[in-house]
């Protein structure tokens, strides 16, 4: 496993990270708590040291359950990163589930919110804590100074933010001394490229840990077809390359990709990952698997590196079918 620094906030991060929001079980597909405990031990085994969470990962807390059960007796193998600031509505639409998220940062809340994370994850401290989303009600400024004074007290080791945009995040620099983002970023999502928040964050020398760098699975090239809602499948409503407009397109990209990983003898999802690992400034890619034997599969993506010619090939198929 390879391992990067995340920004200034003197963490090693290795650059393949598991992100547990599949663990909440409401979202991607049920998930049992054992295979989500044996998922994060295979990756704690590999190397992989980071584990990314957040409360809002399930309808009662259920990933970062899963997580404090997963890291009793290893807390000292993992760099630890939850957030806080999104709660889950209950009981929305026709499901039984919550199809709805509020953002809140209320300082009162967040307080309450860090201890309850601490309890859950059972920890006394967090390595990296995240504003999870921009509150337009509260504001952040209540909550970034509590990143400041959260790490003074030494319950955080770093603050940082997610989902910014460059204004927000130049803010959060100048008002919390935040240490990195966690923006999303994978073949099919060049949002955060594009609107300035990676580069901008590059050269401020954060830390960037992105999320959804599989875009919710597409890119492991697994799908013969979309997925169907349930009450625990929702990911078409996150992820638009699973819409009619779009699937026919990203599978012609994938189809590059599969080309790739057939000449290399590597997965699909390898070669997805290590394009976003090969941007510059990535700290880390985020990888939400729910099994053990993927987790393995995918860590083989720290092995190797995309050359030149192989990146220029992905990103030509992505211009000639999906702009």
């Amino acid at each position: 496993m390879k391992y990067r620094k995340f920004g200034n906030s003197g963490i090693d991060v290795s650059v393949i990270g598991l992100g547990t929001w599949p663990l909440g079980s409401d979202f991607f597909g049920a998930v049992e708590e054992r295979k989500g405990i044996d998922t994060i031990h295979k990756a704690l085994d590999l190397g992989v040291n980071l584990i990314d969470t957040s409360p809002a990962y399930g309808q009662a807390y259920e990933a970062e359950i899963t997580v404090g059960k997963a890291l009793k007796g290893r807390r000292d193998k993992a760099v630890l990163s939850t957030k806080f600031g999104v709660h889950r509505v209950l009981g929305v639409g026709d499901y039984k589930i919550p199809g709805e998220y509020t953002r809140c940062l209320s300082p009162a809340v967040a307080e309450a919110e860090l201890e309850n994370s601490l309890k859950r994850l059972g920890s006394d401290y967090i390595d990296i804590y995240f504003i999870h989303w921009p509150d337009l009600n509260f504001g952040n400024d209540g909550a970034l100074e509590l990143l400041a004074k959260w790490k003074k007290e030494g319950k955080i080791r770093a603050g940082a933010v997610s989902n910014f945009s460059v204004e927000q995040t130049k803010h959060a620099v100048e008002k919390a001394g935040i240490s990195g983002i966690q923006p999303s970023a994978s073949i099919f999502d060049r949002s955060n490229f594009d609107n300035g928040v990676i580069p901008f964050a590059r050269d401020a020398g954060l830390g960037i840990m992105t999320y959804g760098s599989l875009g919710g699975g597409i890119l492991t090239g697994a799908f013969k077809e979309p997925p169907k809602v349930t009450d625990k499948e929702l990911r078409v409503f996150f992820y638009d390359f699973f819409g009619e407009e779009k699937w026919a397109k990203c599978g012609k990209v994938i189809d590059t990709l599969r080309e790739i990983a057939g000449a290399r003898g590597v997965s699909t999802a390898e070669v997805s990952i290590n394009w976003v690992l090969a941007r510059p400034g990535v700290s880390t890619a985020l990888i939400g698997t729910t099994k053990p034997e993927n987790m393995e599969k995918n860590a083989r993506a720290a092995d190797w590196e995309l050359s030149a010619e192989e990146l220029k090939k992905i990103d030509d198929s992505y211009a000639a079918n999906m702009i």
